[in-house]
């Protein structure tokens, strides 16, 4: 992943590349956010569908970033893990 990372890191530098990637970051963060806590909750894909009643194509699409969850659907997500959402508001730092 070096190989991207410093594909990554050169684009950053114009400034039009990094406002889009910025603009995509709250969205990056849920995708990961949503794969981290199925990983530590030690579930496939396949077991968290059986537990939340979504669709484990639809579970694969939200972690892709192929589909945009709601509140309520990151909600069920959740609770299939033994888990809450938790979402902030933070400053920009402008």
């Amino acid at each position: 992943m070096t190989k991207f990372n410093d594909y990554l890191n050169e684009q950053l530098k114009d400034p039009s590349f990094k406002k889009e990637w910025d603009a995509l970051e709250p969205e990056f963060s849920i995708m990961q956010a949503m794969i981290d806590a199925r990983r530590t909750s030690g579930l496939t894909q396949k077991q968290l569908s059986e537990r939340t009643g979504i669709a484990q194509a639809d579970i694969s699409k939200l972690e892709s970033g192929n589909a945009n969850p709601s509140l309520k659907t990151l909600q069920r997500l959740a609770a299939g893990m033994g888990m809450r959402v938790k979402v902030e508001f933070l400053p920009t730092g402008n």
